[in-house]
């Protein structure tokens, strides 16, 4: 435990020098909000459109962190034979795939705590003091699951063919998902079931006050349970090949 410790270490000092990544991550969600959060009014879901459009760009940019940069970097370093040179040392086969997670976590949570100082402070969003952190913690963990999919597409594909295939998930689950707009009619039907959905919706559900579905609970922990089996899969299906 104490390799993967240490790999999760380097990997994150190595990714605060990554200008790209934190630009998606943390910059693109805080400008939106800036940008947008005081333009609309009425509610959303329930709930203002400020409390709302915050839980929807805490979810932005942690779900960008997990998905794309992660992704994008495991099939560049699996092409550049770094994964294995890793798999020479003493470290456990699993070291590797737990410090991409870990990293994910660690830097997906600070997107998520500066979006929602931001709508506190600035979108006038007043909770709870026990709603803050599971509001939180629901984005985070929401968000945090599209590592175990990064995982699974880097191990899977070319660094020349994962990015297309990256940007085609990354832009399905934000549009079904509504992070840009909220969704309503037949769209809303198909996007209810997606994962990016199911966060916002038991976001806003939070903050509203209202009782949280345990469909869109079970929801998650189904998505969780698919993503982790593709990178499983993935994992071994490329295991004698990296």
């Amino acid at each position: 435990m104490g390799g993967t410790l240490a790999l999760t270490r380097a990997e994150l000092m190595r990714l605060t020098r990554n200008k790209r990544y934190f630009i998606f991550t943390v910059l693109l969600p805080v400008i939106l909000y800036l940008l947008l959060a005081r333009q609309f009014t009425g509610k959303v879901y329930g709930v203002s459109f400020g409390a709302f459009y915050m839980v929807d760009m805490a979810m932005l940019g942690a779900f960008s962190g997990a998905l794309n940069g992660n992704a994008i970097r495991i099939s560049q370093e699996k092409k550049e034979g770094w994964i294995r040179q890793l798999r020479l040392t003493s470290l456990p086969a699993y070291a590797y795939v737990v410090s991409k997670i870990l990293v994910s976590m660690a830097t997906t949570l600070a997107s998520i705590v500066i979006v929602i100082l931001l709508g506190r402070f600035y979108g006038n969003v007043h909770l709870a003091g026990w709603q803050w952190p599971v509001v939180a913690l629901t984005v985070w963990f929401s968000a945090t699951i599209f590592a175990a999919l990064a995982v699974a597409i880097g191990y899977k594909f070319a660094p020349d063919q994962v990015q297309p295939i990256t940007m085609i998930v990354y832009f399905s689950f934000l549009i079904l998902g509504g992070i840009w707009y909220p969704l309503s009619g037949a769209l809303k039907t198909v996007g209810q079931l997606t994962p990016t959905y199911q966060a916002v919706k038991i976001g806003t559900d939070i903050i509203e006050g209202a009782s949280v579905s345990m469909g869109l609970a079970i929801g998650l922990v189904v998505w969780l349970a698919i993503f982790i089996g593709l990178a499983v899969v993935a994992v071994r299906a490329t295991a004698e090949t990296v």
